[in-house]
């Protein structure tokens, strides 16, 4: 019996250590898997580390032609003889240049000032409404208002011409018919981006603004460019002003045009459109600026004056707005030619690329010199 037992206790011993043993190992299997758990897992308050984003870009497209300049010659060739006018057939060339565009930019230097005013010419302007309407029709929609020729049919060529553009599909400064008009300087928006379009002239060719009706033309000064500028600079991506300014017939800007550019560079405006000297001058930056001097005439009945009154520019561009910063893209520039015959019918504007020596002798020498005064080279 005593031998028995011996072994019954023995057994018993050894049934219990095998369970100790089989629990130690569970137990520490149990921490082996908890502790790489622990290693996989990052702790709450550990910060992930993220590539930075890469600033978004946006981008739109500007194409900017010169002066519309409605001699009586451009809106007689235009006549239907009823009291309409066509002037479709004068850019017909033009039309597929700028359709690929956002933004197609020209300048209404003749006023639409209303029929019932008498459509008329030198030196008091008044153009029909089918000029603006035809360029319309083939895409512009970006249009300047100020400009020296403005006051030509007085307060009521103003308060027409303002009428007549609220009813159209475009964008435009630099008339108003009141103050408030003026002041509300709007903001638009084009694939993203928010822009600002101001239209400004260094004259209104010794024509008093009525008194107290200042708000009729934009009549540029340091003191509203800033005002205008600083009401709108924070709503905005792009700043856009127009700018009739310089010197008649001179292809180098003047120190005036120089300052004033510095000066609309220093307000933060991207991108100057020039106009009123009739004849091309270069293009260039002023700080981050784009500075287009002066654009030329787009349409004219110029040519008896020579070739650089009936010689434009446009220009293309892409505007690209990043990380807050505005440049500017695949700037590209084209020379326009306003062609006429002896007699001055058949008006047209060609772009140089479609001009053969029959139509401007020695044409490829002329688009080498003039778009050296654009780029300066």
């Amino acid at each position: 019996m005593k031998k028995s037992g011996k072994k019954i206790s023995l057994l018993f011993v050894f049934i219990l250590f095998a369970i100790c043993l089989a629990c130690t190992i569970t137990v520490m299997n149990d921490n082996n898997k908890a502790n790489k758990g622990k290693e996989n897992k990052i702790d709450d308050n550990e910060v992930k580390e993220e590539k930075p984003k890469e600033p978004e870009e946006k981008r739109m497209s500007l194409v900017a032609v010169g002066d519309a300049l409605i001699h009586g010659a451009v809106y007689l060739d235009a006549s239907l003889g009823n009291g309409n006018y066509d002037f479709s057939s004068m850019f017909t060339d033009v039309a597929p240049l700028i359709k690929d565009y956002d933004l197609r930019y020209y300048n209404q230097e003749t006023i639409i000032g209303g029929k019932e005013l008498g459509v008329s010419h030198y030196p008091r302007f008044n153009s029909p409404d089918e000029i603006a309407l035809n360029l319309m029709d083939i895409g512009f929609n970006l249009v300047s208002l100020a400009n020296n020729h403005s006051l030509d049919k007085g307060e009521t060529g103003i308060l027409n011409s303002v009428k007549f553009w609220k009813k159209q599909d475009a964008v435009v400064s630099g008339q108003a018919d009141s103050f408030e008009d003026r002041n509300n300087i709007q903001v638009y928006e084009q694939n993203g981006i928010k822009y600002a379009f101001i239209a400004y002239t260094d004259s209104t060719n010794g024509l008093p603004v009525p008194s107290g009706k200042e708000y009729l033309i934009n009549v540029y000064s340091d003191e509203q460019a800033k005002e205008d500028i600083e009401k709108i600079k924070d709503k905005v991506d792009v700043i856009i002003v127009s700018m009739h300014w310089g010197e008649e017939y001179t292809h180098v800007p003047t120190s005036t045009q120089k300052r004033e550019a510095e000066y609309l560079s220093s307000l933060g405006v991207n991108l100057i459109i020039g106009s009123h000297p009739h004849v091309i001058m270069p293009v260039e930056y002023v700080g981050d600026t784009l500075v287009i001097y002066s654009l030329g005439n787009f349409i004219s009945g110029q040519s008896p004056l020579g070739l650089a009154k009936i010689i434009g520019l446009m220009v293309g561009m892409d505007i690209v707005v990043k990380d807050n910063k505005v440049t500017f893209e695949n700037i590209d520039y084209k020379l326009l030619y306003t062609y006429c015959t002896s007699n001055y019918k058949n008006y047209k504007v060609i772009p140089f690329e479609n001009l053969t020596d029959d139509i401007l002798p020695n044409h490829e020498s002329i688009e080498k010199q003039y778009m050296s005064i654009v780029t300066g080279e």
